[in-house]
């Protein structure tokens, strides 16, 4: 039985994913599982990365929808949710073997955004520190948790937006997280795209619309209507 599984949704990645799939190729030696969970690409990216997948699954289109289908044919104990566009670090077997002989139940990464851009400094350590204050996190921080503990909670949220954030307030009801502190990286093409800050404000104001119970159907129309680029996955 492999010792992880790592979930990736994805909806035509096909710019990413064949580098996301070569990168965990070395894992799959060590008893890593990887699932791709597709939401209707036709972009061809499946087709060219066959090989480099255990299982892929198909399912409707959203994230929070993708990632459930994924873990429902998971083999492992542990299960990692993982962004196309997110590199995990070197120490992730290291990772595997300090979750796997304690009885932690779930965690997340410290966040590093690939960008140079100063600004984008800030954005990473804000995310940081908002994740190790309020044990919250996003799927760009690499969810990780215990198949029994998905299990029990009913997976993630199938909202249309902020599924990350409903599902890590549900798990840190349960325990808290183990926050690795070596980060993975993610992309910064969402804030250079749309412009550091106004990203930045977009991504506040949407969380606070969130806390004071706006629907996250509301929120997706909002932010597909700021965003340059349509395809920018939200974290």
């Amino acid at each position: 039985m492999p010792v992880c599984t790592i979930v990736i949704p994805v909806l035509n990645e096909g710019s990413v994913l064949a580098d996301c799939l070569l990168r965990l190729q070395s894992l799959r030696t060590k008893n890593v599982e990887i699932i791709v969970a597709d939401g209707g690409s036709i972009d061809g990216s499946l087709e060219a990365v066959a090989s480099l997948v255990d299982v892929v699954v198909a399912a409707p289109r959203g994230r929070a929808v993708q990632m459930n289908a994924g873990a429902a044919k998971a083999s492992a104990d542990i299960m990692l949710f993982l962004h196309a566009d997110t590199v995990l670090p070197e120490s992730f077997i290291n990772l595997l073997e300090k979750f796997s002989d304690s009885s932690l139940l779930w965690g997340f990464f410290t966040p590093r955004l690939s960008g140079s851009h100063g600004l984008l400094r800030f954005v990473e350590k804000g995310m940081s520190w908002r994740g190790r204050l309020t044990h919250v996190a996003t799927g760009d921080q690499a969810i990780f948790v215990r198949r029994e503990l998905f299990n029990q909670l009913g997976g993630f949220p199938e909202l249309a937006l902020m599924e990350d954030v409903a599902f890590s307030k549900l798990l840190r009801r349960v325990a808290q997280p183990l926050v690795w502190p070596d980060p993975v990286i993610t992309s910064s093409r969402r804030w250079e795209q749309n412009g550091i800050v106004k990203t930045i404000l977009l991504m506040w104001w949407l969380r606070l619309l969130y806390v004071c119970g706006v629907a996250p159907a509301t929120l997706q129309r909002l932010y597909y209507k700021k965003s340059v680029d349509k395809k920018l996955p939200v974290g």
